[in-house]
């Protein structure tokens, strides 16, 4: 099978960009001295993973239970569940380690420590904990300088069915930035919030074992990571164009697509329209606050080349519009109904979220295999 017999739209693959991917990210790190934790809610695959985590300790990340139970069902123990705890998550969290698994949560406020706390004695349970920290003002975390830092850690280390496993943080504002410079100055900001949050609580005799950062691009541009003991990210395995626009990756870097057919021509208005709407590409428009706006993704033929910088500029929820960036003429009749183009995503965790399976390609238009994916809660 090749791309030209696949019903679109679907999700391309390219197996040699996202083995490449994953090995200059961890050559990175190698000369830093770090760990990488990867983060699964990128590929919810377990193929992939299986790829990242070849000759590494074996610990993960999610942002989803649902990922936790499929990634447990597939043998990984060490699991990192990334999203702060809610009670009505506790349950499932229980029956894991119950299972077997060896999964750690994160808070950042005493109400969750009290009802984790209780649930776990229930069960006669310990359940390790990360502190999480606000390093960039992003979302949620404690800052440095607050006193609940402390007041988390004395009542982790002092109440029974939960243990203080450390703290963590992730420089979500890194998306933001507006050059790499920015980035590697962030970076630094990241590593130095959770260093200096694992010092204060070691200096009032508090363990903090772990301390884990990261995000793709600080984890690519950061330049020193002494007192990190892991790294998390996962769009590195497949770059995206919001990665792209901020210098963390090339285009030709991108490893995923959306394979969609050309359904119609608005010649008058200079628009080709394909089968690839916002359910198929996301509405993430992850771009349009970079110098380069690429609408709703990149247009490229099925070998993965962009073509004469078109993009898709508008979506409906079946129906997508590619046009020439800048609303400048484009000639229709060099797409014909029937062919077929490739659309490289803004965000890759979102637009991969659309679809249940990987069409696998090896730098080719070749079908080598296809690898399912989860998706849910």
């Amino acid at each position: 099978m090749n791309l030209l017999q696949l019903d679109t739209p679907c999700l391309i693959l390219d197996k040699k960009k996202t083995k490449e991917n994953i090995s200059n990210l961890h050559s990175h790190l190698r000369d830093l001295e770090v760990n990488l934790r990867p983060h699964g809610k990128t590929a919810k695959n377990i193929d992939i993973i299986n790829m990242v985590l070849a000759g590494q300790p074996g610990g993960i990340a999610v942002s989803t239970l649902k990922e936790a139970e499929y990634y447990f069902s597939h043998g990984i123990v060490d699991i990192v569940y990334a999203v702060g705890i809610a009670p009505v998550k506790l349950d499932r969290i229980v029956s894991l380690i119950i299972k077997g698994a060896a999964v750690t949560i994160i808070l950042d406020s005493i109400e969750q420590v009290n009802f984790v706390a209780a649930k776990a004695r229930q069960h006669g349970l310990i359940i390790p904990v990360l502190i999480e920290l606000d390093c960039d003002g992003h979302r949620s975390g404690v800052t440095l300088g607050d006193s609940l830092l402390l007041d988390i850690g004395y009542l982790l280390n002092s109440e029974s069915g939960v243990t203080l496993a450390g703290v963590l943080t992730h420089a979500g504002e890194s998306y933001q930035c507006k050059s790499v410079e920015d980035i590697r100055v962030l970076a630094a900001v990241e590593r130095d919030t959770a260093v200096k949050s694992a010092e204060k609580l070691r200096q009032n005799g508090l363990p903090c074992p772990i301390v884990s950062v990261g995000s793709t691009p600080t984890a690519t541009f950061a330049e020193d990571l002494a007192g990190i003991t892991e790294i998390r990210a996962g769009v590195f395995m497949f770059y995206d164009l919001v990665m792209s626009g901020l210098g963390v990756c090339k285009t030709e870097d991108i490893a995923v697509s959306v394979l969609t057919s050309i359904i119609g021509h608005q010649k008058r208005k200079g628009w080709v329209i394909t089968d690839a709407g916002w359910m198929a590409l996301s509405r993430d428009r992850g771009t349009a606050a970079q110098k380069v706006d690429q609408g709703y993704g990149l247009v490229c033929n099925i070998d993965g080349e962009p073509l004469n910088d078109l993009i898709v500029s508008s979506t409906n929820q079946e129906h997508g519009i590619i046009s020439s960036r800048g609303g400048k003429g484009l000639d229709c009749e060099q797409f014909e109904v029937g062919s077929l183009v490739c659309i490289l995503p803004n965000h890759a965790c979102a637009t991969t979220a659309m679809h249940d399976r990987y069409y696998v390609t090896d730098g080719s238009t070749e079908i080598i295999d296809v690898w399912h994916r989860i998706s849910g809660w």
